[in-house]
C-alpha cells in the first residue's frame, strides 16, 4: 500500500505531460509591442530551421503578457512573455500565488524610446524638463511645494525656444512597458532637474512618484494602442502631433519619422549603445519552466534566440534594430538561459 502514492503521483504527472503535448505543440508566447518584432523574427527562424512549429506570439503589451503568463501553469496560459521592461515584484508575487515559481528571465539587449514627428514636421530639441512640463498631469506652480493641474497648451508655453503647436502626443497605454520606461526615464528623468521636486524623493516618495509618473489626461496625451505602426501611420498624416515608441520602430520607419534631439543628444544605435541618449532601457523575456519538457521546442528557441547568430553584434536582431548586450553579458545570459536559471529579483 506504501507504493500506492507513489505510483498515483506518477501517473498524474506522466497525464500533466501528456495533456500540455496532446493540447498544444507549438510555443505561444505573450507581451510587449517593442520586444514582438525581435521574438517574430527568431520564431520565424527557429521554425524554419528546426523540426518544431513556429511560435504563435501575440502583443499584449508588458503589463498584459504578464498578467497572463503568471496566471498559472497548464496548456491554456504562456509559455513565454516578452517585456519592455524588468518583471516587478508584485508580479513575482502573482506568479507564486498561481503556482508559477520556476521563471527564467532573459535580457536581450537594449532599445532607445523615441519621441517622434513626421519628416515633414520639425526638428523638435527637448529637454527632459521640457517633456515633463509638457506631459505630466501636474506641474509646480508659481510657489515651491506647490502644484496646479497642468495648464500648457503648447510646446512654446513650455519653452520658447520650442515651436508654436498645440502639445498632442500618441503615446502607449498604461499596459505597455514603453509607458511605464518613458514615465521613469522621461517624465521622472524631467521631473528630477526640479531640485524642490527631486528633493521630495526623500520626503514624501509617494507625492514624489504620483507627480513624476502620473501623465496628463486633458487631451494632450493621446494613449493610441499597443500598435507601434498605427502611431507612425498617424504621424504621418498629422505632422503636428508627437509619439512614443521603441527606436527599432523608428528605424524601420526612417523615411516617414525622425527622432527628436533629447537633453541635447540624437536618438542612434550607438548613442543607445554607450548610454549617451537618456531614455533608453534593458528588453527582456521570460519562461515558465514548468512548461520545458511540456511544450515541444522553449529549449531549442532559447538556445537560438541566445546564439550569436541572432543577438550578436552582426546578428540578425541587429539588422532589425536591437542593440546588443556586451560579448561578456551575452555570455552570462545566455547560459543562464540555456541552463533555466531560476529568477531571482536581488540578483544584479
Amino acid at each position: 500500500m506504501k507504493k500506492l502514492p507513489i505510483l498515483l503521483g506518477a501517473t498524474l504527472s506522466l497525464l500533466s505531460t501528456s495533456n500540455f503535448a496532446a493540447g498544444r505543440d507549438y510555443i505561444e508566447i505573450v507581451g510587449s509591442s517593442t520586444v514582438y518584432p525581435f521574438a517574430t523574427v527568431v520564431a520565424e527562424t527557429f521554425g524554419k530551421k528546426t523540426k518544431f512549429k513556429t511560435p504563435k506570439i501575440e502583443s499584449t503589451g508588458s503589463g498584459g503578457g504578464l498578467k497572463l503568463f503568471c496566471s498559472g501553469n497548464g496548456i491554456d496560459t504562456p509559455d513565454i512573455t516578452n517585456s519592455s521592461r524588468r518583471i516587478k515584484q508584485s508580479e513575482v508575487d502573482l506568479c507564486e500565488k498561481n503556482g508559477v515559481s520556476n521563471i527564467t528571465e532573459v535580457q536581450v539587449g537594449f532599445d532607445g524610446i523615441a519621441i517622434a514627428n513626421s519628416k515633414k514636421g520639425p526638428t523638435f530639441d527637448l529637454s527632459l524638463k521640457d517633456v515633463f512640463l509638457a506631459l505630466a498631469k501636474e506641474v509646480p506652480g508659481e510657489k515651491e511645494g506647490e502644484f496646479i493641474a497642468n495648464p500648457y497648451k503648447t510646446w512654446k508655453d513650455v519653452n520658447s525656444s520650442l515651436p508654436d503647436t498645440k502639445i498632442e502626443v500618441l503615446g502607449p497605454p498604461p499596459t505597455s512597458g514603453t509607458r511605464d520606461a518613458f514615465a521613469e526615464l522621461a517624465l521622472e528623468g524631467g521631473c528630477k532637474k526640479i531640485d524642490w521636486i527631486k528633493a521630495m524623493k526623500k520626503t514624501d516618495k509617494n507625492k514624489y512618484k504620483e507627480v513624476c509618473h502620473t501623465v496628463r489626461e486633458d487631451g494632450a496625451f493621446i494613449e493610441a494602442g499597443e500598435n507601434d505602426n498605427l502611431i507612425v501611420q498617424k504621424l504621418v498624416s498629422n505632422k503636428d502631433a508627437l509619439g512614443v515608441f521603441g527606436y527599432s520602430f523608428l528605424d524601420q520607419n526612417s523615411d516617414k519619422v525622425k527622432g527628436a534631439i533629447v537633453d541635447g543628444v540624437e536618438i542612434s544605435f550607438e548613442n543607445i549603445a554607450d548610454g549617451k541618449y537618456a531614455v533608453s532601457r534593458p528588453l527582456y523575456f521570460y519562461v515558465k519552466g514548468d512548461h520545458v519538457g511540456k511544450v515541444p521546442g522553449i529549449a531549442e528557441f532559447l538556445t537560438e534566440f541566445t546564439s550569436e547568430d541572432a543577438w550578436g553584434d552582426d546578428g540578425y536582431l541587429t539588422e532589425k534594430g536591437l542593440i546588443p548586450l556586451s560579448e561578456e553579458k551575452r555570455e552570462e545570459v545566455g547560459s543562464a538561459a540555456r541552463e533555466l536559471k531560476v529568477l531571482s529579483l536581488d540578483a544584479s
